[in-house]
């Protein structure tokens, strides 16, 4: 398989010569609320992101009525109510989203969402996305998968929950359609334990695949998300929420908008902290280097017509001036055209 490793979205092109592409996921924080919507749009722009992500769903298309929570919503939710419950209070319909996406373009971030069934697929048509997010849930939703692979859109795959011969499958299906994909490792709990982020899989993706990966963190506060960076992703995706005492499933795991500030800035420190992949004296480090790198000298008085040896030279610092000794057997063997006095820098 061979996928894309330049990616357009919006106007940000997603590719290892590019910026880190920051998704803060806002999910279903927004409590079924448009306006608490907005004010996570809000932050996002606030704290840098370069976009903001959402959820699409229709309760009745994703989970039958008598499936448990999981351990982590129950933790966080009330134990009388249901899932399916749970869920159908923090829908957002067709008309919120087109809300949504038009205050996202007033406020110049881009919107995307997750759709978790066809129905909410088909309707999200009408944004004309320029990505979409695919939730582990559904990567090993083959028939799910192709549908959206065919909308001819960059695929964000997280990859929670599954195991590497499924996300191999996986791709292979959307690859029929779509080669615009970004692989995600992702470990699907809110939050996850340390030694449970495992982004030592970023270099197995990369390795097998040969593909554009990504990382969607699920970790406490800011994380990490930073320590993907050296691993070569090219998109994170973090939650955030206005308030983590706020009632529901995915608060209490979430950034505070004054986190995800912080957690911006973390990444984009990595990425300054990583520069170039060229060895050379920096701008500053050339100025430097005349202060501190050493030049060739003679120990002790040379006479004209001596010949130079290791014996009678060293390297001392010169401001600059002279032969560097990385080039010392050039000088070795030769016979001197003048006197040089002790400490006199080797001009030959």
């Amino acid at each position: 398989m061979n996928f894309n490793h330049k990616i357009i979205v919006g106007n940000y092109k997603i590719s290892k010569n590019n910026p880190v592409f920051i998704i803060a996921e806002a999910g279903v924080n927004h409590n079924g609320d448009i306006n608490i919507a907005k004010k996570l749009i809000d932050t996002a722009v606030e704290a840098g992101a370069n976009a903001v992500k959402f959820q699409a769903f229709k309760t009745e298309n994703l989970i039958l009525k008598n499936v448990r929570k999981a351990l982590y919503q129950e933790k966080t939710t009330k134990h009388s109510e249901s899932q399916y419950d749970m869920l159908k209070k923090l829908e957002i319909t067709k008309e919120q989203n087109i809300e949504l996406l038009n205050y996202c373009r007033k406020k110049q971030i881009i919107f995307l969402t997750t759709p978790f069934d066809e129905e909410s697929l088909n309707e999200l048509d009408v944004l004309n996305l320029p990505a979409y997010k695919v939730a582990s849930t559904d990567t090993t939703n083959l028939l799910f998968l192709k549908k959206i692979a065919k909308k001819g859109k960059p695929v964000f795959l997280s990859t929670g929950m599954c195991f590497l011969s499924e996300i191999e499958i996986a791709l292979k299906q959307i690859h029929l359609y779509n080669q615009d994909v970004v692989l995600l490792q992702c470990t699907a709990n809110y939050p996850i334990k340390d030694e449970e982020a495992n982004l030592n899989v970023i270099n197995t993706y990369k390795n097998k695949f040969n593909i554009l990966v990504g990382y969607s963190d699920h970790s406490k506060g800011i994380g990490a998300a930073p320590y993907a960076i050296p691993l070569g992703v090219v998109v994170v995706e973090k939650h955030f929420t206005y308030s983590k005492n706020s009632s529901g499933p995915d608060h209490k795991a979430s950034l505070s908008p004054n986190e995800l500030k912080e957690f911006v800035l973390e990444i984009r420190k990595a990425e300054k902290y990583l520069g170039s992949n060229i060895k050379a004296p920096t701008k500053d480090e050339e100025k430097t280097r005349l202060s501190l790198q050493k030049s060739l000298v003679a120990l002790h008085f040379i006479k004209k017509g001596e010949i130079f040896t290791e014996e009678n030279i060293v390297a001392k610092r010169t401001g600059g001036k002279g032969v560097s000794p990385i080039n010392y057997k050039k000088i070795i063997g030769k016979k001197a055209k003048k006197d040089y006095f002790s400490n006199e820098i080797i001009n030959e």
